[in-house]
């Protein structure tokens, strides 16, 4: 797999863009959900296996027949850059993992703080445990 590097759009302040370089790289928790048409579990099991290994950040995927999520955390500069490359992954990996050809249905970015803050609060999604692949 070949990561890119993104590059962030300038606020168009006229500051060209010099404060995106300089900013360093944060934690971002994804949640990617995917959903089409009914596959075998079987082949949505592998395919999400395959995507673990391929997406080293990949923390838990959760499945059905036709629909699945996946959390991971991803560093990135802010929250364009990591909800970027959140939208390729599944695109990107469709055919390397052999996914099922289902679309992107949602998506949530949040930084390191608002995460941990909602599970301190008790209304996050608690923290991904155990690790791995697992049926809804």
């Amino acid at each position: 797999m070949v990561r890119r590097a993104l590059t962030s759009v300038g606020t168009g302040d006229g500051d060209g863009g010099g404060y995106e370089q300089d900013q360093a790289s944060r934690l971002w928790h994804v949640t990617l959900s995917v959903s089409g048409k009914p596959a075998p579990l079987s082949e949505v099991r592998r395919g999400l296996e395959q995507l673990a290994h391929d997406h080293p950040f990949l923390l838990t995927s959760r499945y059905a027949d036709d629909h699945a999520e996946i959390r991971y955390w991803e560093e990135a500069r802010d929250l364009h850059d990591a909800a970027a490359v959140a939208l390729r992954l599944w695109g990107e990996h469709r055919s390397s993992a052999q996914l099922p050809p289902w679309e992107i249905v949602g998506l949530e970015v949040i930084d390191r703080a608002t995460y941990h803050l909602r599970v301190a609060e008790g209304y996050g999604p608690p923290p991904a445990h155990p690790v791995g692949v697992h049926p809804y």
